[in-house]
């Protein structure tokens, strides 16, 4: 069983960090907010017609896909040469409406010293709509994206060099936030700072190795409130 997460982070001091990357699906926002659950009902709904099958049976071939693979997307397209592009635009037609930016989100996000960047196994238009309803797309320079990486998903390695090599990051001087515990070691292996923001994402703790996160947290927010007062010369 994975360690709890502490509070004790929340303090965190990291001067050295000068780009901020974050995975977007149940990291940026919580779970609570049940976005990713549409996104699951859809792959259900695409495999059920891509193999005329039950939805029991296409929700085992998603669960199989998504914990060997990575992503669903990229089971389907190694075994049945599922077009991507197809995929995602269908998956990622959901609704919004549930989505609200946590209290203090964006003003953390504003504080931070450096560049944000987003970093996730979704493709960029799905992205930018979120971060335009958390109402901090401005605030990311950018965003790598299942298209960067050539559809290889995290945790594959490649895609972690491709983010490094594309926006020139210096792992030692980088932080990455993620929900899904297994996406973190090849970050760390790389030198980022690695945060777990461990808030209760399906299979969030699958694969979890202690030895590869450096906070282990239960909330994002307040663990970004207080790196951003830790530049206060007063705090």
């Amino acid at each position: 069983m994975p360690t709890a997460p502490t509070h004790e982070h929340y303090s965190a001091s990291l001067p050295h960090i000068d780009t901020w990357v974050f995975d977007l699906d149940n990291t940026l926002y919580h779970p609570k907010h049940r976005l990713f659950d549409q996104i699951d009902a859809k792959m259900g709904a695409f495999i059920a017609d891509k193999f005329d099958c039950d939805l029991v049976e296409a929700r085992r071939i998603q669960k199989d896909y998504f914990h060997r693979h990575g992503t669903t997307l990229a089971g389907l397209m190694q075994d049945h040469d599922v077009e991507p592009d197809h995929f995602l635009d269908f998956v990622h037609d959901i609704m919004f409406d549930n989505l609200e930016a946590e209290p203090g989100l964006r003003e953390a996000l504003a504080a931070l010293p450096g560049r944000r960047l987003i970093f996730t196994n979704a493709d960029a238009p799905y992205a930018t709509r979120v971060l335009d309803r958390l109402g901090v797309a401005d605030l990311f320079t950018g965003i790598h994206d299942i298209r960067a990486t050539g559809y290889v998903p995290k945790p594959a390695d490649a895609p972690y060099q491709s983010l490094v090599d594309a926006f020139a990051i210096t792992p030692a001087r980088a932080i990455f936030f993620e929900d899904m515990a297994r996406n973190l070691v090849p970050a760390h292996k790389l030198g980022f700072t690695t945060v777990w923001v461990d808030n209760g994402s399906e299979s969030g703790d699958r694969d979890h190795e202690p030895a590869y996160v450096d906070h282990h947290i239960d909330d994002l927010v307040p663990f970004l409130q207080g790196v951003v007062a830790s530049f206060s010369p007063s705090s």
